[in-house]
């Protein structure tokens, strides 16, 4: 039954890239995101990016994202799930994610959970950068300072569109959030699902692409600077 499941959802995910046409026609570029889709056209900044493969076939992973080896604590390997209930996705996903944003679907962000530092080296196009310390408590579940439980809050209600109400979170009408950092070494945006979850965000309305940058950038897809 799951099995099932997994292969209806790629299926749909499938119908939904291909569905308009794409800028660059599948026939015309060797390198494919898969058969018969070239390119998903995005909005990132305003202005519309089309997200494809690199073309060139000799072409190597941005050196960034070319070492294998950090220290751990804190870099290390994260789990396949990284909570109980919250779907991890992969690159297809994603990219149906992005395409529904930029369609005017406003019950989505894909975040960017990595510091500015990081995204100046570049991002997902669509994706929005909050960075991971924004998004986080300490291990007793508190601020250190008073500022930071505001900002989160401010996050919760203007850019994700939960509720406080007498004390408590709402999060009945908040968005499917999106979290990604750099890789599956990366503990950012699985920290920042934790904390979510802990505050009351319901596991179905986040989802995590565990590969992060080191796996986009693997497979040549498109990236652009903030």
């Amino acid at each position: 039954m799951k099995a099932l499941k997994t292969l209806l959802t790629t299926s749909i995910i499938s119908a939904a890239l291909l569905a308009p046409a794409s800028s660059f026609a599948a026939d015309a570029v060797a390198v494919n995101i898969v058969k018969g889709m070239a390119s998903v056209e995005v909005m990132h900044n305003g202005k519309k990016v089309s997200i494809m493969r690199n073309q060139d076939q000799k072409n190597t992973v941005n050196p960034a994202f070319a070492k294998t080896s950090r220290k751990c604590p804190p870099f290390c390997i994260q789990p396949m799930q990284v909570v109980p209930g919250v779907e991890t996705v992969g690159e297809l996903e994603v990219l149906g994610y992005l395409k529904r944003i930029s369609g005017g679907d406003r019950t989505l962000v894909v975040i960017d959970s990595r510091t500015p530092d990081w995204v100046g080296r570049g991002t997902i196009p669509g994706s929005t950068n909050i960075p991971w310390n924004k998004i986080n408590v300490d291990v007793e579940g508190s601020f250190e300072l008073e500022a930071e439980a505001d900002s989160l809050s401010d996050i919760l209600v203007d850019q994700f569109g939960a509720r406080l109400i007498d004390g408590k979170w709402d999060f009945r009408n908040a968005k499917t959030l999106v979290l990604f950092c750099n890789g599956i070494w990366c503990p950012q945006s699985s920290i920042n699902i934790k904390t979510l979850t802990k505050l009351g965000y319901p596991t179905y309305k986040l989802k995590w692409y565990r590969g992060g940058m080191q796996d986009w950038v693997s497979v040549g897809l498109t990236t652009v600077m903030k």
